[in-house]
């Protein structure tokens, strides 16, 4: 998924479907992080550590994003 948005290879629709991935992902994560059951240490940990890679990979979809559209303001 980060390969192909941050090549620019991807479309736009495979853009947005990445962007809902990583939401649904994120949200889920969310769910478990805030359910009350007791987690470990370690179990915190992966799951902040997760929540904080799927915020990297969207910030770089979003900065392939911007280049692409600023590639083509200026090439046109």
């Amino acid at each position: 998924m980060r390969r192909d948005t941050a090549l620019g290879n991807a479309s736009h629709e495979r853009q947005l479907e990445c962007i809902q991935l990583i939401a649904a992902r994120g949200e889920t994560l969310v769910h478990v992080a805030t359910s009350g059951f007791p987690m470990t240490d370690e179990t915190k940990a992966r799951i902040l550590s997760t929540l904080l890679t799927l915020m990297n990979c969207r910030e770089n979809i979003d900065r392939a994003a911007m280049r692409q559209s600023a590639l083509r303001r200026f090439a046109g």
